[in-house]
């Protein structure tokens, strides 16, 4: 049965009145503000060292090979650990294409928003839609698509006869989108 009421606790530490933690509430003798937790874990400390052959844990040839016989079996604990990559995002893995004979073959370009990088910086399909005016992924990935292969066009990873293939491609598929949803029935005049 719990109790009810709860019993102030004067602090070790600072003297101020506390609630101790329910759960801990017959061992809790320090309040939880830093100075007084650091107050509490020295005490501790003391306390360990004090009892009778712990003195002596820490010094020693005893201590010495135990150390030793640790780090033999915790190697690379101490050096730092290096940072997956530098930036935030995630790379995902490149799958090799046997299709594809050199690297100097120019790739097939995505054909949707969510076949394209994209998805993964919002911040950009945030820029795409206001440079569109729109936030229709349809006008977004066009942009993008001609955004990526002006890019490889200047990097030289596209040549300009592909380049201008492509930008002809997404113009007309724009045109036969535009009058395929057009009405069916136009108004007779």
């Amino acid at each position: 049965m719990m109790r009810c009421s709860q019993t102030r606790r004067k602090c070790r530490c600072c003297n101020h009145l506390f609630v101790p933690d329910p759960r801990t509430a017959e061992r809790q003798r320090y309040c939880s503000t830093p100075a007084c937790r650091h107050a509490s874990k020295a005490a501790s400390q003391r306390r360990w060292v004090g009892k009778h052959g712990n003195g002596d844990y820490f010094r020693g040839p005893e201590a010495v090979r135990r150390v030793q016989a640790w780090r033999a079996r915790h190697p690379g604990y101490w050096k730092p650990k290096q940072p997956a990559s530098e930036g935030a995002q995630v790379v995902a893995p490149q799958i090799a294409n046997p299709a594809q004979s050199s690297c100097n073959v120019p790739r097939e370009l995505p054909r949707t928003l969510q076949d394209d990088c994209l998805t993964q910086t919002p911040a950009f399909v945030g820029l795409l839609s206001m440079v569109t005016g729109s936030t229709l992924q349809e006008d977004i990935a066009a942009t993008a698509r001609q955004l990526l292969l002006r890019g490889r066009n200047i990097l030289g990873l596209v040549s300009s006869e592909i380049t201008q293939r492509q930008l002809n491609l997404d113009y007309d598929q724009q045109i036969f989108v535009t009058t395929a949803t057009a009405a069916p029935h136009p108004p007779k005049l």
